[in-house]
């Protein structure tokens, strides 16, 4: 592997090592929320939900959508679920 590639496998690992954000991450994997919706699941307040979705959005792992009044926010790399089901699988051994 590049230096370059290890660069990016090291930031990506450095966004997953938030556990709000594996936890946001984890309430995605069903389909879309929004914001209200992630907060009301996670217990998380509103600014860290929009911190930590900001976060996520810009290492292109969730993508969102506006409808109306209200963004929704979804999963668009899908390697991303299997990384962390393959993490979790892991750690319960």
């Amino acid at each position: 592997m590049t230096l370059e590639g290890l660069r990016r496998m090291a930031r990506l690992f450095r966004i997953l090592s938030e556990p709000s954000r594996l936890q946001l991450l984890n309430h995605l994997r069903d389909g879309e929320m929004s914001v209200s919706s992630l907060v009301e699941a996670t217990g998380l307040n509103q600014a860290n939900v929009s911190k930590q979705l900001k976060i996520l959005l810009s290492a292109k792992i969730i993508g969102r959508n506006r409808r109306g009044q209200k963004v929704f926010y979804r999963i668009i790399d899908p390697g991303i679920l299997e990384l962390c089901e393959l993490m979790c699988d892991k750690f319960l051994e």
